[in-house]
C-alpha cells in the first residue's frame, strides 16, 4: 500500500484520524477505501459485494459516532472490511481469511471495535439491545447502534428483539437497515433525502418532544397525535408505519451512498434520545461494474484478477453441492411429491437449476430456519416430501423444530446438509463441526455422511424413499473423484461397507475422512470400514470387527465428543474383551479459519497425521 495510490488512507489508524477530515476529504476516502477493498479480496478471497456497497455508511458511522465507546454491532459481517481497515487494521488485511490472520467477519479477541463477533445473521439488535440495557444500568451515555441488512431483517428472532426494545423504557438504541438488495421502499428522489433530514433535525423533534408534554395531561388526544404523525410518515415512507409500532421512530429512506445526506442525518438521530430505525439503501458491489451487474455472483470470491472479472472455473469434478443440485431436479421429475426448500441460500445450496425448472416446487423462506423446518413439517403432513437444503451451522438454529415439529412425528422430510465439517476461510462461525454429534441422538431420525460423489447421490434418494426423517451430511468441496451412476438407487439403510481386509488394526472411517483411511488401510495393512450411517449404526459389522482386531480408530470430521466414535465406544465396550479404541475427530475447541488442508494436516486427520496418532497409541503413548 502506497501513500501515492492512497494518501487519505494510510493517514487512517483508528476512527480518531478519521473524524479529523472534512467533508470533501470523506468523499475521496470513500474513493480510496473502496479500492483497497477491491484489490485486497482480489488478492485473498473473500465478501467482495457487501463490503464495497457498506463503505459509505462505514465511514459515516465511524466519523459520527465515537467508537469504541459507542458500541456498532454489525450483522452477519459481511460488511465489515471497510471497518477493520479504517480500525487499526489496514497492513494485516493482506492475511484475511488466512490461518492465523485476520477473520472475515468481526470477533472480539480481534479488536475493541468489534463490539460482538458475527458470522450468523440476525444477532445484531438482540446483541446492541443488551449493550443498551447494560449501559442504562450504568448510567452511561453511550449509543448502541445495530446494522442490519434487509435478509437479515427475514429473520424471526430481529422481530423478537424490536419487539422487546418496544417494551422498555429509557433505552437509547439506534437499528440501521442497510437495504441493499430487497427494495423494501427505494429512495424516489430529492424528497425522501430532505424529508429523512426533517424528521431527525432538532426542530421536528423539539416539537415532537414539546406536544408530547403539553399533551400527556390529556390521554385521548395525545394517543390520537401519535397515530396522525404516524400516518403521514407512513404516507410518504410507508415501511415507517411497521416500525414505528414496535416503538421506534422512523427515519429514512436514505441514500446509503451520499455522505452530504448520510453524515448530518446520522448526526442529527445520535443525538436524539429512544429507539430510532434508520433506513439506508445501499447498493452491492458500488464502484465495481461487475459486482454491481451480478452481486450475488461475486457476494463470495475467490483470489481473481479484478481488471478482468471473474472467470469460469477450469475443474471438471463436480462438487457435492452440484451433486445434489442434480439429484434433486432427477428426483423433483421422477416423483411431484418433492418440494424444495431453502432458508435464504439458494446458490450456495446448489438449488439454481431446481428453482429455474421447478419454481412452482421451490421455496426460499429468507433467513428463517426455524420456520424452513416447521413450513417443511406442514407440507409432510399433508403427503408432500419435503427436502430442505440448509447449512450445517445454519441447522443448529432451527434444533427445537428438528426434534419437535419433525423428529418426534416422524415425518418424511429429507435434511441436504452442506458445509459439514471444515469449510475453510470462513471459520468457526461456519465450521460444520458438531451435526453428527446433536443429530445422532434423536430419535426415528436417520444420519448419512457420504465417502463419495456417488455415495452422496444414493444416500439422498435412500433419505428420499425412507418413510421418516433423513439427513445426509456431506462437505463443502469436491469428492475424491468417483463416477456418479445417473441413476436413482438407495442403500440398504444401517448397513456399513467393508473396503479393505487387513490385520490387527481396523479403521472405522466416516464421510471425507473415508479416503484418508483408505491410504492409511494401505500403508498399514489394516482393515478398512465406510461406516456410511451414523444412525443407525451398523453395529453386526462393528462387533465383528472388533472381536477380530487389537485396535479400532474411528476417524470422522466432527467433535470427538459426542460423534460416531462415542457410540462405538459404548458398543465396544460391551464386548467381553473389547479392542483398545482410538478416536479420531475435531478437538474440544472451536477450530481457527484457514485453508481446509493446512486445518486438516494442523489437527492430525490427513493422512500422516492419522498415521502418527496410529503409531503413537499402539505404542502405548497415548
Amino acid at each position: 500500500m502506497t501513500t501515492e495510490r492512497f494518501p487519505l488512507l494510510t493517514r487512517i489508524d483508528d476512527p480518531a484520524d478519521l473524524r479529523r477530515l472534512s467533508l470533501p476529504e470523506l468523499k475521496r476516502l470513500a474513493a480510496e477505501l473502496r479500492q483497497f477493498i477491491l484489490e485486497t479480496v482480489a488478492r485473498t478471497g473473500g465478501h467482495l459485494a457487501s463490503n464495497l456497497g457498506s463503505v459509505e455508511l462505514t465511514l459515516a458511522l465511524h466519523y459520527v459516532y465515537d467508537t469504541p465507546y459507542d458500541r456498532i454491532v454489525w450483522d452477519v459481517g459481511h460488511q465489515t472490511y471497510g471497518h477493520k481497515i479504517l480500525t487499526g487494521r489496514r497492513d494485516r488485511m493482506a492475511t484475511l481469511r488466512q490461518l492465523g490472520g485476520l477473520s472475515g467477519f468481526p470477533k472480539r479477541e480481534e479488536s475493541p471495535y468489534d463490539t460482538f463477533g458475527t458470522g450468523h445473521s440476525s444477532t445484531s439488535i438482540s446483541a446492541a439491545l443488551g449493550m443498551a440495557v447494560a449501559a442504562r444500568a450504568r448510567g452511561e451515555k453511550r449509543q448502541c447502534v445495530a446494522v442490519i441488512g434487509d435478509g437479515a431483517m427475514s429473520a424471526g428472532m430481529a422481530f423478537e428483539a424490536l419487539n422487546h426494545a418496544g417494551d422498555l423504557d429509557g433505552i437509547d438504541l439506534t437499528v440501521i437497515l442497510n437495504d441493499n438488495e430487497m427494495s423494501i421502499s427505494p429512495p424516489v428522489g430529492a424528497l425522501t433525502q430532505i424529508f429523512a433530514r426533517l424528521l431527525s433535525g432538532e426542530p421536528y423533534n423539539t416539537a415532537r418532544r414539546v406536544g408530547e408534554t403539553v399533551l400527556s395531561a390529556a390521554p385521548p388526544i395525545k394517543a390520537l397525535a401519535r397515530r396522525v404523525e404516524e400516518h403521514v410518515k407512513g404516507m410518504i415512507s410507508p415501511p415507517g408505519t411497521l416500525f414505528e409500532e414496535f416503538g421506534f421512530h422512523y427515519y429514512g429512506p436514505i441514500d446509503g451512498h451520499d455522505l452530504d445526506v448520510l453524515v448530518p442525518t446520522l448526526a442529527n438521530i445520535r443525538k436524539l434520545g429512544g429507539l430510532r430505525f434508520v433506513h439506508v439503501v445501499t447498493k452491492k458491489g458500488r464502484g465495481y461494474k461487475l459486482a454491481e451487474a451480478d452481486p450475488v455472483l461475486y457476494h463470495g470470491v475467490s483470489r481473481f484478477d479484478h481488471a478482468r472479472g471473474l472467470e469460469p472455473t477450469k475443474g471438471t469434478r463436480p462438487t457435492y453441492t452440484q451433486i445434489f443440485g442434480d439429484w434433486i431436479c432427477d428426483m423433483a421429475a421422477r416423483d411431484p411429491r418433492l418440494i424444495g426448500i431453502t432458508p435464504a441460500m439458494r446458490e450456495g445450496s446448489g438449488l439454481v437449476r431446481f428453482a429455474q425448472e421447478y419454481p412452482e416446487r421451490y421455496f426460499d423462506v429468507g433467513i428463517a430456519e426455524q420456520h424452513a423446518l416447521t413450513f417443511a413439517a406442514g407440507l409432510a403432513c399433508e403427503g408432500f416430501k419435503p427436502v430442505v437444503a440448509i447449512y450445517s451451522t445454519f441447522l443448529q438454529r432451527a434444533y427445537d423444530q428438528l426434534i419437535h415439529d419433525i423428529a418426534l412425528q416422524k415425518l418424511p422430510v429429507v435434511f441436504a446438509i452442506d458445509r459439514g465439517g471444515l469449510v475453510g476461510a470462513d471459520g468457526p462461525t461456519h465450521h460444520g463441526a458438531f451435526d453428527l454429534s446433536f443429530l445422532a441422538c434423536i430419535p426415528n431420525l436417520v444420519v448419512m455422511a457420504p465417502a463419495d460423489e456417488n455415495e452422496c447421490r444414493r444416500m439422498l434418494t435412500t433419505a428420499f424413499l425412507h418413510d421418516g426423517p433423513a439427513a445426509v451430511r456431506y462437505p463443502r468441496g469436491h469428492g475424491p473423484g468417483i463416477p456418479i451412476d445417473p441413476g436413482l438407487e438407495p442403500l440398504p439403510i444401517g448397513k456399513a461397507e467393508l473396503l479393505r481386509q487387513g490385520r490387527r488394526i481396523a479403521l472405522l472411517a466416516l464421510g471425507s475422512l473415508v479416503a484418508p483411511a483408505r491410504e492409511v488401510g494401505e500403508r498399514l495393512d489394516a482393515t478398512v470400514v465406510n461406516l456410511r450411517f451414523v444412525k443407525p449404526l451398523d453395529e453386526a459389522t462393528i462387533r465383528a470387527v472388533a472381536a477380530t482386531h487389537e485396535v479400532l480408530v474411528t476417524l470422522e470430521e466432527n467433535a470427538v465428543i459426542g460423534g460416531a466414535g462415542s457410540e462405538i465406544a459404548r458398543i465396544s465396550q460391551t464386548m467381553d474383551t473389547p479392542p483398545r479404541l482410538l478416536r479420531l475427530g475435531l478437538p474440544d475447541r472451536f477450530i481457527e479459519h484457514g485453508d481446509q488442508g493446512q486445518l486438516l494436516h494442523l489437527l492430525g486427520l490427513d493422512v500422516d497425521g492419522i498415521l502418527a496418532a496410529i503409531e503413537r497409541f499402539d505404542d502405548g503413548d497415548a
